[in-house]
């Protein structure tokens, strides 16, 4: 065959790589038609009712739960590597207030990806030292971001609480209740990790040049920050507060549905079932709204759901994750510019797992494009442009 002939001859390829599968994993299974998600083969649900944030986080980082000392040891190691340098704070005080949160927690963890002596050993044994210091440090660094913003003076961690407690002490100075810490150790539990999603794939892709896991993770961060990716959850509570009332949430719906307007928090690009974190979240939102005694939110975003689910149900469209997280995380009192960041804290667990997994089998990622320009065109020298 020809040259020419081939290069007439269509080319295939997968835009935005759908259905394009690039490595293996032990880390998650999803089963989207019937909603089910699967760390290290434990369905979310048990997850979520008996483990907590630590152990949820040892499962996936080494693939199995740890015994009683084990935990102990890691919990220790977690609790060990908190705190953050000083000159890191300096760096975010540095940051007009106005700063996208996003850009200012991407910068950190590049920032101490520079103060780890280990940062450029590779070795299993450096990458689940340094997985545990950004694990451990993440919630330091969202946490120290939103008190600056806010203009309020840094609150250092304390050792004595668990990694959901000391997050919300350090954005309040308050310790949580028993119920508070539960609701955030699980919110942090369902969003450790979620398969090959775009935020994942470009941590390995950055992995599979030999770079640090520093590097890996400031690339995820940097695609999670995209509103195609993260901040549904922020868009879905601005939506439920515009509507304002239950009384207006049909008219709202159908008339986004006419005009092909999204309704934020609804609908997955694997799920084409109920997401089960959502049906875990839902519950949580409920509980929350009646202990504060504020149910407006709640019983618009149920009434949504119920419209949706009438309307485009049939399309495999239901509530995500993101649909009454951010309900929850407003009842905690949580800003809603923190929402992303707290999706990347938790989330930083199953990025370093994806990291260390993929070196097992690396293989540096090479795509090809698909060329569609000129193959006639000649240099013109500057005088004779038009």
């Amino acid at each position: 065959m020809s040259t020419e002939a081939t290069e007439k001859k269509p080319i295939d390829f997968a835009r935005g790589l759908e259905g394009v599968h690039v490595a293996t994993t032990a880390i998650s299974w999803i089963d989207g038609q019937n909603g089910v998600l699967l760390y290290r083969g434990i369905p979310i649900e048990e997850i979520a009712k008996h483990s907590n944030f630590e152990e949820t986080s040892y499962l996936i980082l080494y693939g199995k739960l740890p015994t009683k000392q084990q935990l102990e040891e890691f919990d220790a190691a977690l609790k060990k590597n908190r705190e953050i340098p000083d000159d890191l704070l300096d760096v975010i005080r540095k940051f007009p207030k106005d700063t996208h949160s996003m850009h200012v927690i991407r910068t950190a963890i590049s920032f101490l990806g520079g103060f780890d002596p280990d940062a450029e050993d590779n070795t299993p044994e450096a990458n689940y030292e340094k997985s545990i210091k950004i694990i451990a440090k993440f919630p330091t660094v969202v946490a120290a971001a939103s008190i600056i913003r806010r203009g309020l003076e840094v609150i250092p961690p304390d050792s004595s609480l668990s990694m959901a407690a000391n997050f919300l002490y350090m954005m309040s100075g308050e310790k949580p209740t028993a119920e508070e810490e539960k609701i955030m150790d699980t919110i942090m539990i369902l969003h450790i990790e979620h398969g090959m999603n775009a935020s994942t794939f470009s941590s390995i892709v950055t992995i599979s040049t030999l770079a640090d896991i520093y590097s890996a993770i400031t690339s995820a961060i940097g695609t999670l920050k995209g509103p195609l990716h993260g901040g549904a959850n922020e868009r879905a509570l601005r939506m439920i507060k515009e509507i304002g009332t239950r009384d207006n949430v049909r008219q709202y719906v159908e008339n986004a549905l006419a005009n092909k307007q999204k309704i934020m928090g609804f609908g997955h690009r694997v799920y084409k079932a109920y997401d089960p974190r959502a049906k875990i979240l839902r519950g949580y939102a409920e509980s929350l709204s009646k202990s504060r005694g504020d149910m407006s939110g709640i019983e618009i975003a149920e009434e949504i759901e119920k419209i949706m689910i009438e309307k485009v149900g049939g399309k495999g469209i239901f509530p995500n994750v993101d649909f009454y997280s951010g309900l929850v995380y407003s009842h905690l009192n949580i800003p809603m510019e923190d929402f992303t960041p707290i999706f990347a804290m938790a989330r930083s667990v199953g990025w370093c797992a994806h990291v260390m997994e993929y070196l097992e089998q690396n293989r540096i990622f090479r795509p090809r494009a698909v060329y569609v320009g000129s193959k006639d065109a000649h240099y013109v020298p500057i005088d004779e442009r038009k």
